[in-house]
């Protein structure tokens, strides 16, 4: 039996993921697999870590010591052999926070932003929030579900001199790819062309499955590492997300002195006091936890990859190459967004993430955070197919 396969109850958590069923499904009953977080423990390491910290009774304002910066340099240097330079980072408490902080740092109201949808919601949000103009470079749907993205149309986007930013989602979120070298080298040769600072969400960068390779945007070459800020976190990795520690590196000192004048002006750079001691204990110590870790969420993959194929096999979906997410096609079913949002919830008993939220290409797709026991995984399916048996009935 894997660690991963014991239940534990987070009622009475205060978890987004459980208490705002009613709020954004009408039911508080659904099997919550919506938001991006796991439904399993953090590594031993960092409960030790925090339980440690909490026997001494103060916690006042904190600092971020050269461990903290250290525990980041080494990860980096052995995970994706990148060498960065402790000045090169820059805290800040999340890195969806970072994406809006970067927006207001890098563009004026009104100047444009591409994004490449379906793409994670808040990259809408962010851009939206602070009056600037979305533009979208959709991702090209090829065979199977795998996407590709639309070279020739960034192409022309970029070379619009309003056009001033490029949210990259590295992995992919929700479709589950890892660009390849090749990829990033045209779409980052594309930008420098056209003087587009690219801001690389590289928050699932760990979570690559099925023997894939994460190649961080600015490794690549000194050239594309001029006009890229990256953005990560050990929060989706380790289901740290509540700790909000998160991190920018930029190797352009112009680059880093705009993003972190953002994070100073808003006053973001205290951090917490527990935040910094999960990272550090995270990426020095848990290793081994994220290798059994990604082998669980492969076989929760595989799981409903063979189900859909055996039971339901008019329901498509690609196994990602990264990520715990699974991007689930029921275009078959000739269901509006809507009447497939409350069949989800009403008659399978499921909440899951609307596909119309990552865009108007989502219409017809739920996406599936497969980060739970194996036993709810497959529960959640067995409702899909006796409520999908149902529907065919009438």
């Amino acid at each position: 039996m894997s660690q991963f396969d014991t239940i534990i109850n987070r009622e009475e958590t205060r978890s987004i993921k459980l208490e705002y069923r009613e709020r954004l499904f009408g039911n508080s009953e659904v099997i919550p697999l919506w938001v991006a977080d796991m439904d399993f423990a953090a590594p031993p390491a960092v409960q030790e870590a925090i339980v440690n910290r909490t026997k001494h009774p103060i916690y006042g304002y904190t600092n971020r010591p050269k461990p903290f910066f250290e525990a980041i340099q080494n990860w980096l240097s052995r995970r994706f052999n990148w060498e960065v330079d402790q000045s090169w980072i820059e805290f800040s408490p999340g890195v969806v926070p970072n994406l809006g902080l970067a927006v207001q740092a890098f563009t004026n109201p009104g100047d444009g932003v591409i994004i490449q949808p379906p793409v994670y919601p808040p990259f809408f949000g962010v851009v939206k929030d602070f009056n600037r103009e979305v533009v979208e470079n959709p991702l090209i749907e090829q065979q199977e579900g795998y996407y590709v993205m639309d070279f020739d149309h960034l192409e022309e986007v970029a070379s619009k001199p309003e056009n001033k930013l490029l949210l990259l989602c590295h992995p992919h979120n929700p479709v589950g790819r890892v660009w390849t070298i090749e990829e990033l080298t045209r779409m980052g040769e594309i930008c420098k062309e056209h003087n587009v600072i690219i801001i690389s969400d590289e928050i699932h960068c760990d979570l690559v499955l099925y023997g894939n390779t994460h190649v961080p945007l600015a490794t690549i070459s000194s050239e594309l590492a001029e006009i890229t800020l990256t953005c990560m976190a050990p929060s989706k990795t380790f289901n740290l997300a509540g700790y909000s520690t998160s991190y920018m590196i930029a190797s352009n000192p112009e680059l880093l002195k705009a993003a972190r004048a953002q994070v100073m002006g808003y006053h973001l750079h205290m951090g917490n006091t527990f935040g910094a001691l999960a990272l550090e204990a995270a990426y020095n110590h848990s290793e081994p936890w994220l290798e059994e870790l990604i082998s669980y969420i492969e076989g929760n993959v595989d799981f409903v990859t063979d189900f859909l194929k055996s039971e339901m096999p008019e329901v498509k979906a690609r196994k990602p190459e990264a990520t715990y997410l699974l991007w689930m096609d029921f275009r078959s079913w000739k269901l509006k967004s809507t009447e497939l949002k409350n069949f989800m919830v009403n008659e399978v008993g499921l909440g899951l993430n609307d596909g119309v939220t990552f865009g108007k290409e989502g219409r017809g797709f739920m996406r599936m955070n497969l980060a739970s026991p194996r036993s709810v995984i497959e529960k959640a399916m067995k409702q899909m197919k006796s409520a999908r048996d149902r529907m065919q009935k009438v």
